[in-house]
């Protein structure tokens, strides 16, 4: 139950080709698998609009356990469009960001899975550094590095 009836945010979700790809991606990111399954009840086509469906899927949790993200593969039905390349500015488009100790050494481990910075590592004022990456099947993904104030 929220206090005050306020929304909490559960998870963020994205749908990919290969689910055992993007784990093993999100894991060097330092996600942690919670957990994996299988949904192919009638319930879950009636929630998405989609009827019958079977789908994959996995929930990842941050290292502080506040934050999840959902990577779905759908078996059926099949996805529809790709948007994963998409610019930034695209209508709709989503990305998921995370804050991270050592953006450089990350971006070193990442670039091991394919990921590409799209501009450049930038610095916010003495706040952020921060970069967007595509990772894994082109997923954009925003890194920011908290500079100062770690006392």
């Amino acid at each position: 139950m929220t206090k005050n009836n306020l929304p909490t945010m559960h998870n963020v979700g994205i749908v990919v080709e290969s689910l055992d790809d993007a784990i093993s991606f999100f894991t060097e990111l330092g996600l942690k698998l919670e957990g994996r399954a299988m949904v192919e009840d009638e319930w879950a086509g009636r929630v998405t609009g989609l009827g019958s469906q079977n789908v994959e899927i996995a929930m990842m949790v941050t290292p502080d356990g506040h934050s999840r993200l959902e990577i779905s593969r759908f078996l059926t039905p099949p996805t529809i469009s790709d948007h994963r390349m998409a610019p930034v500015n695209a209508l709709g488009y989503l990305r998921v960001m995370f804050t991270v100790d050592d953006l450089d050494e990350v971006l070193s481990r990442l670039s091991k899975h394919g990921a590409q910075l799209v501009g450049e590592v930038v610095q916010y004022e003495n706040v952020y550094r921060l970069c967007y990456i595509r990772g894994i099947e082109g997923i954009l993904i925003g890194l920011a590095e908290e500079l100062g104030n770690n006392s």
